[in-house]
């Protein structure tokens, strides 16, 4: 049974899936042995040793590789191109290992503080990866930064937590016209596959906390990467293997549960977070609202061409920061004030304090995370009620 060319809302349901050949069972069950037996010494049925083989974690990678787009089959690679992770930063360590060391590395200068604290205070010591952070929103900025040494290109869009927005088809075509041999990279976790796909924009890999929208009920940490080359998958399976931070089967039965239901959840998000977004522009309390489907956005013809919808994120800057953002974030009744994003729930954040604490001060102030910045996690509860939080809020 095959749906992999099926429209989005039905590849959630049947991506990469297949009932299970031993009982016929619809959904993948959950298969928690460490090892497999073998009929004779490497005679086996696919599997071996769970970290490097498990079915249920190919399950989930199977439906991810293909939500993304990839066309890899079951003979190039037995999860299609798909890896799972115990984290999202577990799968960015991973991809890192792509490069050697001393290779040049350019990096979208908005990013998650905990990929900015990955690249900066871990592998730029412990592999001497020279990092080059550059607005990339602006894709011609890319010319001067690639070096001969560039080996990566690393992008957020939208961005973490400012939400630009990179044109993903004018970096690749720029890349490639440099060294055709740069890897290029996407985080799309703020996206998701439903609203975005870089693979179909030119790039070689895509990366997802699926912690957040995939798993989508902020109750399982994981990280995913995807790719559509054969060549770029056998290296990274040697990889997931060799360095073993795999997301146990548990985990992954628990994402692929959540992405079940992808499609729906990210119609409401992507409803509900315009719609708020549309009324903060018009509070006397808000300076400034960023979301990518805004027509004040910088990059909104760009969202519109590559994305389908805005998704659940909107960054706002309160007129007195910090005096007015810690009550109104002290005051929030169905926002839960919390780090993390893309649940059922709403969740509220102040960035310099918390998510985006790590990045150094300068940086922040640089990129604009300032103490008036406010970064809201649109969840999927009536949107009513959320208006009437935010309003009481920031009353």
């Amino acid at each position: 049974m095959s749906h992999d060319s099926s429209r989005i809302g039905t590849m959630c349901i049947h991506a990469g899936q297949r009932p299970d050949p031993t009982t016929g069972a619809v959904m993948p069950p959950i298969y928690t042995s460490s090892t497999y037996a073998q009929e004779s010494p490497g005679v086996h049925k696919g599997f071996e040793y769970s970290r490097s083989h498990n079915p249920t974690r190919y399950a989930l990678e199977r439906m991810v590789a293909r939500l993304e787009g990839s066309a890899i089959t079951e003979e190039q690679d037995a999860s299609f191109g798909g890896f799972a992770f115990a984290s999202g930063l577990a799968s960015i360590g991973t991809a890192l290992e792509l490069l050697n060391a001393g290779d040049h590395l350019v990096a979208m200068d908005d990013l998650y503080g905990g990929t900015n604290r990955l690249f900066s205070k871990v592998r730029e010591r412990s592999q001497g990866l020279k990092v080059s952070y550059v607005d990339l929103s602006d894709a011609s900025r890319l010319e001067h930064a690639v070096t001969d040494k560039t080996r990566m290109v690393w992008v957020e869009t939208p961005s973490n937590p400012t939400l630009k927005i990179a044109d993903l088809r004018a970096i690749a075509k720029i890349a490639r016209a440099k060294n055709p041999k740069i890897i290029l990279a996407c985080d799309n976790t703020f996206a998701s596959p439903v609203n975005q796909r870089p693979l179909e924009h030119g790039f070689d890999l895509v990366m997802h906390s699926s912690t957040k929208y995939l798993g989508g009920h902020s109750d399982v940490v994981g990280g995913l990467l995807a790719t559509n080359n054969a060549e770029l998958a056998a290296r990274l399976r040697f990889l997931q293997n060799a360095i073993g931070s795999v997301m146990g089967p548990f985990d992954a039965y628990l994402t692929l549960r959540g992405i079940k239901t992808l499609a729906l959840r990210m119609e409401r998000h992507n409803e509900s977070s315009l719609r708020i977004a549309q009324w903060l522009e018009s509070h006397k309390a808000v300076e400034r609202v960023v979301h990518p489907f805004l027509p004040s956005h910088p990059h909104h013809e760009v969202a519109k061409r590559q994305m389908s919808g805005g998704g659940g994120m909107i960054t706002i800057y309160l007129k007195d920061g910090l005096k007015s953002a810690r009550p109104m974030l002290e005051r929030v009744r169905i926002f839960a004030l919390a780090e993390s994003l893309g649940g059922v729930e709403s969740l509220i954040e102040h960035p310099a304090i918390m998510t985006h604490a790590s990045v150094p001060p300068d940086q922040r102030k640089t990129l604009g995370i300032s103490d008036g910045m406010v970064r809201l996690s649109v969840g999927v509860e009536d949107c009513d009620d959320l208006l009437e939080d935010l309003e009481q809020a920031l009353r």
